[in-house]
């Protein structure tokens, strides 16, 4: 499975990824091995995620997340369940 992601990290922003392994991938982003973006706004908060069969869809999906404006992307993690089953 591949995952297209959203982090709330320290400082308020948000980071979008994709990733075929979110523990993994939350817990590099936490130790400051993940994004240049977010060693420095540690630590990041897993708030959002999608699921996709193919790498393709799921860096798409990111593509079109990170255009996005911040209000928009805030209003999408309106309509979620927090992810709490991934650290």
């Amino acid at each position: 499975m591949n995952y297209t992601y959203i982090v709330r990290c320290r400082d308020g922003t948000l980071y979008t990824g994709w990733t075929n392994n979110l523990e993994k991938r939350m817990e590099a982003h936490n130790s400051g091995k993940g994004a240049r973006y977010t060693k420095s706004r540690r630590p990041v908060k897993l708030v959002y995620y999608e699921e996709f069969e193919t790498k393709e869809e799921a860096m798409s999906r990111e593509y079109a997340i990170k255009h996005m404006k911040k209000s928009k992307k805030e209003k999408l993690l309106e309509k979620t369940v927090p992810p709490d089953t991934v650290k």
